[in-house]
């Protein structure tokens, strides 16, 4: 058993001080997921990796229960979308300015689709998918949101390789 699962189980149990020591265990790694993600956000985010991670650590320990170091590692995937999903909201809300009237540059050439708009369209289409093809979806906010590889998001799935290959063939289509 490894040294995060066996922290896990005892966070399970209400253990703080092993939820405590969860946190070094696990940053290097959600800070890359966090990293990976955010460097698809356009510039000038308020939210860095670090304070990502901070937050998605936050709403996960001692709020859920996890099985082993792979579910944590998908409940973490899950956390930090729906973070960056609540931080496109707000910044296109009105009272944040969303709703402001921008000046036009003449950089046509440098338009590219707003993040934002990109990152709620895929939330709302992956939350489509998840209704029909719910293990489909996992594998999907595993491969985009976590960054794991296909044989990494199978082995958290339980699912063969091919089987994600598969699957991840059917998503992208």
């Amino acid at each position: 058993m490894s040294e995060v699962t066996r922290l896990l189980e005892a966070a399970n149990q209400g253990d703080r001080q092993a939820a405590a020591d969860l946190l070094p265990l696990v940053y290097n790694e959600l800070r890359k997921l966090a990293a990976a993600r955010l460097a698809r956000e356009k510039p000038g985010q308020t939210l860095n990796a670090t304070a990502l991670v901070h937050e998605a650590f936050l709403r996960l320990v001692g709020h859920q229960r996890f099985d082993g170091h792979g579910h944590f590692f998908a409940a973490a995937a899950e956390a930090i979308r729906r973070i960056l999903v609540e931080q496109a909201r707000r910044r296109q809300s009105l009272k944040r300015g969303g709703g402001g009237n921008r000046e036009e540059m003449e950089m046509d050439r440098f338009a590219a689709p707003a993040p934002d708009q990109e990152l709620l369209a895929l939330h709302e289409g992956l939350d489509r998918f998840a209704e029909a093809h719910p293990e489909k979806a996992e594998l999907v906010k595993l491969r985009y949101f976590a960054g794991l590889t296909a044989d990494q998001a199978a082995e958290v799935l339980g699912i063969s390789p091919s089987t994600a290959d598969r699957h991840w063939a059917y998503a992208r289509a």
